[in-house]
């Protein structure tokens, strides 16, 4: 964005990036569940560990990228070394999405689904650290919110490709069009255009992105990484107040924020509430998220980063605490409106946050420092959703514990903007 309020070549580009690796998370977090059990159930796995395989991988791949996370981005803080590092990821990932459709076998689908997993989420480690490279501090909080908010509609096109494709594949648009497009044809169509979307939009990055911000690099550049990583911990943990305080506050308010996410189906069908009810109220969450990703970023100009994320912790404790009252589908709906108001925006407005108050020049290292927090923060939440539902039998009370996220993590929030503030 200029003084006129309009994007630049190099944020456009890198917004880009999120309207492409978006449609690989839709998919992933919709219809790959289904073609996995479809192949496995075709290999005679036993219905009973397909959930608990794919559970296991899912668990995987946050590990590998908690691990893998801050290694690379503190690699890729050497001149020159971020956008090779990221192109690796982006291939990965764009050339494991394009194989999976044409896998039959149940382990090798999930071998390859581990590693194009692993491939994205790492390129979302050098992709969020770029941002400090775009674009300017003043800026950060709109140029996030409009990555987040093109990539929630941008997601929507190839994704409902891939559905009418699976759709023709199951029959439902007729015989004779399943006589064309089979399951299997269905599949291929899903994760090629998936793959070719993500790739195509990401060009514009790979072309104008450059590296601003670096470290000098040296001969043993991946050792010293290493050593650069222990003591940027060490020195958060015990200097840093102001960061430590705002990883932990975002561990806590963001493990609430993506249980919820990611369970929001499992809800709906826990209540026996009308699948493709809640298919169409997912879709529509996703136009939501994107309004109101705009809306924040206007906001932005004229409010505090740390305001609004207050702003936005408190509306998920409102979500959570609705969720008790869950009995029909239009309560689930009105769940899910207030989801995408603030799905968006609270991660797009975390994001600038953090990308203000780490030094520029080790924004890789800091940003995989980040990753941990935020992929680690899954298991917490799932741990405690599945504990209250096996305790209490009701799926509403177990969404309604995760108020305890969203209640100390806005206690540390505040904590961590009166320091910014005091600075300011």
């Amino acid at each position: 964005m200029n003084k006129n309020n309009k994007l630049t070549k190099s944020e456009l580009a890198w917004i880009l990036y999120d309207v492409g690796n978006s449609a690989f998370t839709m998919l992933a977090c919709s219809l790959v569940t289904i073609w996995f059990k479809d192949i496995a159930t075709g290999n005679g796995l036993d219905p009973g560990l397909q959930t608990s395989y794919w559970a296991y991988v899912t668990g995987c791949v946050t590990l590998f990228v908690a691990f893998i996370g801050p290694v690379c981005g503190a690699i890729a803080d050497n001149k020159g070394f971020k956008k090779p590092i990221f192109t690796v990821a982006l291939l990965i990932g764009v050339l494991g999405c394009m194989m999976l459709g044409f896998i039959t076998n149940w382990l090798a689908f999930l071998l390859v689904f581990i590693i194009t997993k692993t491939a994205y989420s790492s390129s979302l480690v050098f992709y969020d650290s770029m941002v400090t490279d775009v674009t300017t501090p003043e800026r950060m909080d709109e140029v996030s919110s409009y990555g987040f908010a093109w990539g929630y509609i941008g997601s929507c096109l190839p994704f409902l490709i891939c559905l009418l494709a699976y759709v023709a594949g199951e029959g439902m648009l007729g015989p004779s069009l399943a006589a064309i497009i089979s399951r299997k044809t269905a599949r291929i169509i899903g994760f090629m255009v998936t793959a070719i979307w993500w790739l195509l939009v990401t060009i514009p990055l790979l072309k104008t992105y450059e590296q601003k911000y670096y470290v000098e690099s040296t001969k043993g550049a991946i050792k010293e990484a290493f050593s650069n990583l222990y003591h940027t911990i060490v020195d958060i943990f015990k200097h840093d107040k102001k960061v430590r305080y705002f990883l932990l506050a975002f561990f806590l308010y963001i493990d609430g924020v993506n249980t919820i996410i990611d369970n929001a189906i499992n809800v709906g069908t826990d209540l026996n509430l009308d699948t493709v009810g809640q298919v169409v109220f997912l879709l529509a969450t996703q136009v939501v998220a994107f309004v109101f990703s705009l809306i924040f970023s206007r906001l932005s100009r004229k409010y505090e980063t740390g305001t609004l994320i207050k702003v936005c912790i408190f509306g998920y404790l409102c979500v959570s605490i609705y969720a008790l009252t869950l009995t029909t589908l239009w309560q689930f709906g009105i769940m899910a409106f207030g989801i995408g108001m603030f799905q968006g925006s609270i991660q797009a407005l975390s994001r600038a946050y953090y990308g203000k108050i780490i030094p520029a020049e080790k924004s890789g290292e800091y940003f995989g420092i980040y990753d941990i927090f935020s992929k680690g923060a899954s298991f917490v939440g799932s741990f405690l959703l599945g504990f209250v539902k096996m305790m209490t039998g009701k799926i509403t009370i177990a969404v309604g514990s995760l108020a305890i996220f969203f209640l100390l993590g806005l206690i540390l929030f505040n904590k961590v903007d009166k320091l910014q503030r005091k600075e300011h």
